[in-house]
């Protein structure tokens, strides 16, 4: 059920019109507690993220990671969109305020600070992960953030610390008070990749259009 609210902010979510005569284009099963037999299904491991393009279908298997839910759409973006003159970028975007065209992207693996970065006040946010590049400019793929939580400061990033204590805002991988409730932010017993998702609407500067011109700066 987590995963579902996770993937529902994650993903851009058209209105309740739309939604009524809605028919998917792909499927995506996510099934956590399912192993693969490495002999048996030709892969690596028991954890298993595939596609079947004829079937227009994605597995997840073997992993409680929500990332996995929006990488594998990601990755299918990769393969789907070149095609249409689309580039799939992994990176943050934003642009200065009442200023669309001055654009900046950010490049960087997990938890190099994209969304740090791309959440800066003084801009407008497009997006902290995952773009599209096209003849028309850049755009989010996504409705939603996915932070990384490690050690976490309400004064240096108060937008991003906020969320955590928001509604339906989902918090992974996180040690907490049970008393209390309240989260750890400095441990990481469990792992270092404690993230929370939330809407980009959580965040007040956000852009409500989620569209941005062709980048001016490109950090890397």
């Amino acid at each position: 059920a987590w995963h579902g609210l996770f993937i529902r902010h994650l993903l851009r979510r058209p209105e309740r019109e739309a939604l009524d005569h809605f028919v998917a284009d792909f499927t995506v099963i996510n099934c956590p507690s399912f192993k693969a037999d490495p002999k048996k299904h030709d892969c690596r491991s028991d954890t298993v993220i595939a596609m079947n393009f004829d079937r227009k279908m994605i597995l997840i298997g073997g992993t409680e990671y929500a990332g996995e839910n929006k990488k594998s759409v990601f990755s299918l973006l990769n393969y789907l969109l070149p095609e249409k003159g689309i580039m799939p970028m992994h990176c943050s975007a934003n642009h200065a305020k009442g200023n669309p065209v001055d654009t900046a992207v950010f490049f960087g693996l997990s938890g190099t600070g994209k969304t740090t970065l791309s959440a800066d006040p003084g801009r407008i946010l497009i997006g902290d992960d995952e773009h599209g590049w096209s003849d028309r400019g850049t755009f989010n793929f996504e409705g939603g953030c996915y932070a990384k939580t490690i050690n976490l400061n309400p004064e240096a990033e108060p937008e991003i610390y906020a969320t955590t204590s928001k509604f339906a805002t989902v918090i992974e991988n996180m040690v907490f008070d049970e008393e209390t409730k309240e989260l750890d932010f400095d441990d990481d017993s469990l792992t270092a990749n404690m993230r929370c998702a939330y809407p980009l609407d959580y965040i007040s500067n956000a852009s409500e259009t989620a569209i941005g011109g062709h980048p001016k700066n490109i950090i890397m």
